[in-house]
């Protein structure tokens, strides 16, 4: 009876091993066999909003289904990072993520979800630059100036940002710990408010995106001293970066990447993976991104996941420190 046992077995094996690479290729190559929603956690219109469907647009033209964008705001994007998280690992169900998922460890006491273990990370999309800026009526030309000048005056400065625990608060509070300097934190509810009172000189400095404080720059309302990103953009390639401004170490920005919830079979991951390296290398998609302010950066999954354990370590430290928790 062993015996038997044994022959159908050893047989079975390599048999259903056979079966299974089978299912897996089939899976691969027949998805996607319906439309898949692709969830950004944030309302429409807005930064995420807009790449989420310049790639969302072109994957469905590569891979000959919808991808539908579904907006679920609330709570700095942990509301549709859940339902994204909960959803079935069949890669019909996708997270627009953008840096708030790694900011959010650091905010929130507990999250409904865990941003590493929960998911399934598919490609790094696009890295977007904050831009220090500051009013006209602040003397300071460059970074060093700035400095100098917040030295000299501990506290007397301030800088807006979009709320607490938003980009631009962490680009600030980064700057503070970094360049050993106290400008004042001022959070907003609102952009367009915070960039107001920049240009009326009410704050001193701000950390918006390229595009949202170009006007101003332009018109002469505000001044950009450098961009926070590791590389300088193509979107103003005369502006430095804060390290070659003189702040070594420093690096900040709204990145965003597609996600799966944990589970998805490896071959939807490496055929979305694929699709989506394919659409943000595609020339019109790369001018539509950089004209939105983003410049384009695929990573890998295996990049991608160490990419976001390292954010939410040097967020959360950099949280810890400022002080800038939700609850």
């Amino acid at each position: 009876m062993n015996f038997r046992f044994t022959i159908h077995y050893s047989l079975f094996t390599p048999l259903a091993a056979v079966a299974v690479l089978a299912a897996g290729a089939a899976t691969a190559q027949d998805y996607p066999a319906k439309p898949v929603r692709m969830i950004v956690p944030f309302a429409a219109g807005g930064n995420a909003d807009l790449i989420a469907r310049i790639v969302g647009q072109k994957l469905g033209e590569t891979l000959k289904q919808q991808f539908i964008v579904d907006n679920r705001a609330g709570a700095n994007g942990v509301i549709g990072s859940d339902v994204a998280a909960k959803s079935p690992s069949d890669g019909y169900t996708l997270l627009f993520a953008a840096s708030g998922h790694a900011i959010n460890p650091g905010l929130y006491s507990k999250l409904p979800f865990d941003p590493v273990r929960d998911f399934a990370p598919i490609a790094l999309v696009s890295s977007t630059p904050l831009t220090l800026a500051v009013t006209t009526a602040l003397p300071a030309k460059s970074v060093k100036h700035l400095i100098s000048l917040a030295r000299a005056q501990p506290g007397a400065m301030s800088y807006a940002s979009q709320g607490n625990g938003s980009p631009g608060h962490l680009a600030g509070a980064l700057l503070n710990q970094l360049a050993k300097v106290n400008i004042v934190h001022v959070p907003y509810k609102a952009t367009t408010q915070a960039l107001t009172d920049l240009t009326s000189g009410q704050v001193q400095v701000m950390y918006p995106s390229l595009t949202a404080v170009l006007p101003h720059i332009n018109a002469g309302r505000v001044r950009a001293l450098a961009i926070t990103t590791a590389n300088r953009t193509k979107l103003a390639p005369e502006l430095p970066t804060m390290t070659e401004s003189g702040i070594a170490g420093y690096e900040a920005s709204i990145w965003n990447g597609v996600l799966a919830p944990a589970g998805t079979p490896a071959a939807v991951v490496a055929r979305l993976h694929g699709a989506i390296a394919g659409a943000v290398q595609s020339p019109e998609v790369r001018d539509r991104l950089l004209g939105a302010g983003a410049d384009p950066s695929v990573h890998p999954p295996e990049q991608f996941s160490k990419f976001i354990v390292s954010e939410i370590a040097k967020w959360g430290r950099l949280i810890k420190d400022a002080g800038a928790r939700i609850d």
